[in-house]
This record gives C-alpha cells, structure tokens and sequence, in this order.
C-alpha cells in the first residue's frame, strides 16, 4: 500500500502540471481569439499582437474581461506595460455570414493598477493607474505621474496620452492644490 506522503506528492505534481497546462492553453486561446482575425486588419496598431505574461490569470465571458495579476508585463510593438494588474476588455461579436457563425474579438480597453509603468521608444511613463481606450488611442496615466522624455521630466496628477496624434495633456490635482511641473535640459553639445 502507497504511503500517504507519495500520494500527496503525486497529487501536487498532477495539479501543478494541469495548471501549468490549462494556462498555456488559456493563453494560446486568448492570443487566438483576440489577436488573430480579420476584424483587427483594420487599424495597423491591431495587427500586431499583444503579449502578455504575468503570475495568474483569470477569464470571465460574462464581462468580457481577462485579469492579469502578479508581475505583468504586457507588450505591443515598441510599447511595455509594467503594473501589479492588468485587467483586458474586449469586444465579442458574431459573424454569421453563410449560417456558420463565428466570434471576433478584439480589445476595447485595458485598465492597470500598481507600480503601473509604460516604455515607449525613448519616453517612460509612471503612476498609480493606467487605463488605455482603443477606439480613441488613448492613454490615461492617473496618480503621481512621472513622464520622462531623455532627460526632461513633467510631473502632475493626471497624464493622457493620445498615440496617433503625438499630442499629450498633464493636469493637476486641484484638491490637493499642486501644479504640473516640468524640467526641461538643453542638449550637451559634443
């Protein structure tokens, strides 16, 4: 008769190698699903995919949403998120051309949280929050916001970044009564 010892440890092996297993396969799905149909060839930024990896994940059909958590790192093209947090909204449509219906997703919005920090080319970004919306290209840094181009620093409350159009808006918390700040560096001529 097996000791309950073995049994145990025989139990933890198969567990670890299912969880293992089923988030290898959650992962294939979502990158399946959301980054690899002909709904997303519309807009360029869309048909690069997103990778994400993270400690945990956690799939809910019912909102539309995947939770991230744990050491996220999230990556399109040149853009890096970093947070503690990253839950994934997208859009789920039918498409039933010739009676075979088929679902399309794709991302509608992307909200972090924690130690949220954002590399992009030569600019990082930092604060408590990130949310980014897709239809509008949009990125909404809120909480202690840092943004570092090269060596220049601006600082405030709330920072949005609009992507397509280069242009971005720092405001300040009016409660706390702070201001935006920014240090600007003149380049070191060789």
């Amino acid at each position: 008769m097996k000791s309950w010892l073995y049994i145990q440890k025989n139990k933890a092996r198969n567990c670890q190698g299912i969880k293992i297993m089923s988030h290898r396969f959650i992962i294939a799905l979502i990158i399946v699903f959301m980054f690899c149909t002909p709904a997303l060839a519309a807009a360029p930024h869309k048909q690069i995919p997103i990778q994400v990896e993270a400690d945990h994940m956690v799939s809910t059909q019912k909102d539309n949403s995947v939770l991230f958590t744990g050491r996220v790192v999230a990556k399109q093209g040149s853009m890096t998120i970093h947070s503690d947090e990253l839950t994934v909204y997208y859009d789920s449509q039918k498409d039933d051309k010739k009676s075979k219906a088929k679902e399309t997703k794709s991302i509608k919005r992307m909200f972090a949280k924690g130690n949220v920090k954002i590399v992009q080319k030569d600019w990082v970004a930092s604060g408590d929050t990130a949310e980014y919306f897709d239809a509008e290209r949009k990125v909404v840094l809120i909480g202690h916001t840092k943004v570092w181009q090269d060596n220049n620093m601006v600082t405030g409350d709330r920072f949005v970044m609009f992507l397509d159009e280069g242009k971005s808006i720092v405001e300040h918390d009016q409660k706390k009564g702070e201001r935006v700040k920014a240090f600007f560096y003149p380049d070191k001529k060789k």
